[in-house]
């Protein structure tokens, strides 16, 4: 007996070698080798380091925007679910990893019972004793067609996919930091320009009102000048409320309240970023997590083909055990009271009405899916970085250009002022050159955000976010997982 249980273990270790999961390859990457050309592109750049190993503590120069980060990370909520969500699916890999191997149990009972005269087989009433002690297996399946290794594949997979979902939570958090904090400085900044532009034109207005009274100035330039006034305090509550609701944005995205210690915050127009290099499309294949994550969800699916295909084939359990059996507790361990029980069992599928067919199906159409969702995400990721190098070059140009109108625009203001204030030019004209300038300021702190929004947009496209200092992707990558 004890040679037939060693040959059928023997047996059941070589089988279990197979597998039934087709062979995976990766699909081709459906974008161009290259980023797009024109006149919209700066020429490309080579660098040391790719911006997914650029650290953001390296790529964010602002060391208030550098504090509020680290806050983030540490308190952030949908970063903390992320994260157990990684426990979660590695239990799940670990429980489903335990099927691979048999579990074994240890048991004990006892029973007294009592059998009336009538039943019993003497005539007589009498009560009858059984204790056992037995250790053993029960229903170990024997994983001969890999059903279990491909459950045990798609798991692992599944578990894997959770860390690079992890590592995309927290890229994505680094820039919503960054840019609800810009968003927070520009409007800041929009509220400021708007006080002192409500200073200038309540000046004007007062001016305008002592013009009218001696006779001057008109009823109309009176109503224009009181028009501006109230234009620009329609535009002041309105940046109020808007900084209020970027503090509250910027609240949520930390978990926790601004921290008050910040340092003093560089000036929007200072030089805020660092520049990053774009590399080439296929360097998105290893650093980008949404693609990685994409690929191993892809894998699990490729899994558990092979799951569905085993399922077609006999699946055999095993349930063994041995002990001892006896009638008396004093002779529960006596010589001549061991006991044990052998109980292989076999299911064959005969007839299922096409359900394995059509879990079949299932598994592959899951497949096709997840082929289709892996290609898009790569899609998706090259037409980021795409736009993020396209406004590269045309916000630089832009920015610089607004900057020109701003300086003419505060040429015709002080001009249109020396003129109005001597009499050479109406009220009217006056009031048009602040009203352009006042326009012209806005639209400079706008693309200004626009720029840093999207130079961020572009370092969170190139997979950067995710290590905090530069030097640190090297270091990981030598470190062995624990198993």
């Amino acid at each position: 007996m004890t040679k037939s249980l060693l040959s059928l273990a023997v047996t059941a270790l070589i089988l279990g070698g197979c597998s039934l999961i087709p062979d995976y390859q990766t699909p081709e990457a459906p974008v161009a080798a290259q980023w797009p050309q024109g006149p919209a592109y700066s020429p490309a750049e080579s660098a040391d380091v790719a911006a997914a190993e650029q650290g953001w503590r390296q790529f964010f120069t602002d060391r208030a925007l550098q504090q509020l980060i680290q806050t983030g990370l540490e308190n952030n909520r949908d970063l903390r679910v992320a994260a157990l969500n990684i426990d979660a699916y590695r239990a799940q890999y670990r429980i489903q990893r335990a099927d691979l191997f048999p579990a074994v149990s240890a048991s004990g009972s006892g029973s007294r019972q009592r059998v009336p005269a009538d039943l019993s087989q003497t005539g007589r009433a009498g009560i009858t004793s059984q204790y056992s002690a037995t250790v053993g297996v029960s229903a170990y399946e024997l994983d001969l067609f890999g059903r279990v290794r491909s459950l045990s594949q798609q798991a692992l997979e599944t578990y894997l996919s959770s860390e690079e979902a992890r590592r995309s939570t927290q890229i994505a958090l680094v820039a919503s930091i960054a840019n609800a904090y810009y968003t927070w400085q520009a409007d800041q900044d929009l509220l400021k320009l708007t006080k002192d532009t409500l200073d200038a034109y309540e000046q004007s207005f007062n001016l305008t009102r002592r013009s009218s009274e001696v006779g001057v100035s008109s009823a109309l330039d009176l109503s224009q000048a009181r028009t501006a006034v109230e234009g620009a305090r329609v535009k002041l509550a309105q940046y109020q409320r808007l900084v209020a609701q970027d503090l509250n944005s910027l609240t949520v995205l930390l978990g926790t309240g601004v921290p008050s210690n910040l340092p003093a915050p560089l000036k929007l127009d200072a030089d805020q970023l660092a520049e990053v290099p774009a590399g080439l499309p296929s360097d998105l294949l290893q650093r980008r997590p949404d693609i990685q994550e994409a690929e191993h969800l892809l894998k699990a699916a490729n899994a558990n083909i092979g799951a569905a295909r085993a399922a077609f084939f006999p699946s055999i359990s095993l349930t063994a055990n041995a002990g001892t059996l006896s009638p008396d507790m004093s002779g529960l361990f006596g010589s001549g009271s061991g006991t044990w029980l052998f109980q292989p069992q076999i299911n064959l599928p005969i007839f299922n009405a096409g359900a394995l067919r059509a879990s079949l199906d299932y598994a592959k159409i899951q497949k096709d899916i997840n082929v289709a969702k892996y290609e898009k995400t790569i899609q998706t990721a090259f037409q980021e970085v795409a736009d993020g190098l396209a406004a590269r070059k045309t916000f630089e140009e832009q920015l610089q250009a607004q900057r020109d109108l701003v300086a003419a625009n505060q040429d015709y203001y002080r001009l249109a002022e020396r003129r109005y204030r001597i009499g050479i030019d109406s009220n009217l004209t006056f009031l048009d050159a602040q009203r352009t300038l006042f326009s012209a300021q806005q639209a400079l702190i706008s693309d200004r955000l626009s720029q840093l929004t999207s130079e961020v947009n572009l370092y969170k496209a190139l997979g950067g976010g995710w290590y905090e200092r530069t030097g640190q992707a090297q270091q990981a990558s030598v470190q062995t997982p624990k198993g």
